[in-house]
């Protein structure tokens, strides 16, 4: 018997990247100042919220750029609500979070779940990162208000060449704040970042940071999830497999103000495999490397990791 249309999508989310303008200026952040323009009418976006649902879609998320910057974010949430999305996710920087009742409102709109963007935990580190003084405090309120709200709460943390080290540091920090959950964002070199090539370490060297990282996380009980680092290279640092997470797997359809796609075809996903892929034990569930990866760095890590000699294999990234 096939599933109905409510039951196949319960793992599927709608995300919605409401447009492309930030308080923020992150270093290393893709976005582009000719992008910040951009945005999706409040129109296009309830008429995509109406088709997931038709489709079966019944879980959503609102982020950005800065999604609490847009003043009819409550109303989309509510719209949400009414149309039977029962999960409704915030991906925010936190900055506006801890203000007033902002928290409150989104609560009572129908946001359910709540992540936010600390880039890294330190307060010069960040505001150096964030290119603004005086932000470390807001993200930190945003932080204690999700938590005293009960709100599930997910940090996000970058994983770039100056901030990996402090991956374990950042991760006790976390879970003296209370939060018990963090996903791990390994830095991209598109769009505007694509020459910011000093940004991105390999992922050789990153990897004894998340292992360190776990052996503080695990006893805390806290949940990591690592993105965009293959499985293969998590295997060889001591069985650290179980922690790759691909959110493409469980189908993402993503509606920006530029296009709308399937996750998997972001430049963002990892989507393309090497000869050292072929025969690996993670190859049916390992959606492959990043194409900004490979044209940086090559195929040397993931050959070694699989016990051959590496074919420098460099594919062309999209401009």
């Amino acid at each position: 018997m096939s599933a109905t249309p409510e039951a196949a999508g319960d793992r599927r989310l709608l995300d919605l990247i409401l447009d492309y303008d930030c308080n923020l200026a992150c270093d290393y952040c893709t976005i582009s100042p000719a992008m910040r323009a951009r945005s999706l009418a409040t129109a296009d976006v309830l008429a995509a919220m109406r088709r997931a649902r038709a489709d079966g879609i019944t879980r959503v998320s609102f982020t950005g750029g800065e999604p609490t910057l847009r003043p009819d974010l409550l109303g989309l949430v509510r719209a949400a609500k009414r149309l039977g999305f029962t999960a409704i996710k915030l991906q925010s920087n936190g900055l506006l979070l801890g203000a007033g009742d902002n928290l409150a409102r989104l609560l009572d709109a129908g946001v359910d779940l709540v992540h936010v963007s600390i880039h890294t935990h330190e307060r010069e580190a960040y505001e150096r990162m964030v290119g603004r003084s005086g932000t470390h405090a807001a993200m930190l309120a945003g932080l204690r208000a999700v938590v005293a709200a009960g709100v599930p709460a997910v940090a996000d943390v970058i994983l770039q060449r100056i901030t990996h080290a402090r991956l374990p540091d950042a991760l006790r920090w976390l879970h003296g704040l209370g939060i018990t959950a963090a996903d791990l964002w390994f830095v991209s070199l598109t769009d505007h970042n694509r020459d910011n090539v000093g940004s991105m370490p390999r992922m050789t060297e990153v990897i004894p940071s998340i292992a360190a990282a776990i052996a503080v996380a695990a006893p805390l009980g806290m949940r990591v999830r690592s993105l965009h680092v293959p499985r293969c290279l998590l295997a060889a640092a001591g069985g650290l497999d179980p922690i790759a997470w691909d959110p493409a797997a469980d189908g993402v359809r993503v509606v920006s103000p530029d296009a709308s796609f399937d996750l998997r075809d972001s430049r963002l996903t990892p989507d393309t495999r090497v000869p050292a892929c072929t025969g690996c034990p993670f190859e049916a569930r390992c959606p492959g490397i990043r194409r900004d990866y490979l044209a940086r760095y090559g195929d040397a890590e993931f050959a070694a990791a699989r016990g051959q000699a590496p074919r420098h294999v460099l594919p062309q990234v999209p401009s």
